[in-house]
């Protein structure tokens, strides 16, 4: 585990809120493509311990991307990548409910490993993935 991560509790920077709620937005409307060219900017400009946690909600938004485009082999890596990093921020960080996502995600990516290579058709996507945030966290401020 990064340092950074042990010792950190600090929120989004406020410059970065609008950025990011766009992509949560979008995610939350499985826009995922555009989720991730949204965050794609962010995460780039980012320090650490966001910059970590950008990349993970984008890993998950390429993941479910793919797996909406019957990609099961890339969705299985986007999803294990992202939770890897999302782990880190457990239970909440920045406003989200990592915890719900993490656990939400799990459940999609072993159900992915479970279907694979030829049975993507049977994915059921319920519950549908959603990005839970504090209410008014991310606009405030």
């Amino acid at each position: 585990m990064p340092d950074w991560a042990i010792l950190s509790s600090e929120d989004l920077p406020a410059v970065d809120r609008d950025r990011f709620a766009a992509g949560v937005d979008q995610f939350n409307q499985q826009a995922f493509y555009q989720c991730h060219d949204s965050l794609e900017d962010l995460w780039h400009d980012a320090l650490q311990p966001q910059r970590q946690f950008y990349q993970g909600v984008l890993q998950l938004a390429v993941g479910y991307y793919h797996l909406s485009n019957r990609n099961g082999k890339g969705a299985a890596i986007l999803l294990g990548e992202g939770l890897a990093k999302l782990n880190y921020f457990m239970p909440t960080y920045g406003g989200i409910d990592v915890a719900a996502l993490v656990a939400l995600a799990e459940e999609h990516l072993a159900q992915v490993q479970s279907l694979l290579p030829d049975g993507l058709d049977r994915f059921v996507w319920h519950p549908i993935p959603i990005i839970q945030i504090n209410v008014g966290y991310l606009k405030d401020s």
